[in-house]
């Protein structure tokens, strides 16, 4: 977790999601060295892609306003991605 937080500093979500994964899949890599190997778990906590954007809208007052939108697409591994994309105006990049 050291390594995550120091490549990721003030992501205390991602921190959080880390962890719950690690201590979800922990018994079987421990237990099976070809996956230790493979670095399956760099790969995993790893996002494959991230898509940044901007998101320009008007609200009930008629205001212009500009927000951050992101994408992040974790491992297609097993497939396509899933889901679409969230936009909020004080999001973290963790929050899509």
């Amino acid at each position: 977790m050291t390594y995550v937080k120091e490549k990721n500093p003030n992501q205390p979500e991602f921190h959080q999601a880390v962890e719950e994964v690690v201590s979800s899949v922990w018994p079987l890599i421990e237990t099976n060295p070809k996956y230790q190997a493979a670095n399956v778990l760099d790969r995993i906590i790893e996002p494959e892609r991230t898509i940044m954007f901007r998101v320009t809208w008007v609200n009930d007052k008629g205001e212009l306003k500009v927000n951050k939108g992101y994408r992040v697409q974790m491992n297609s591994a097993i497939g396509p991605y899933k889901g679409g994309f969230y936009v909020f105006t004080q999001a973290s990049i963790l929050a899509s």
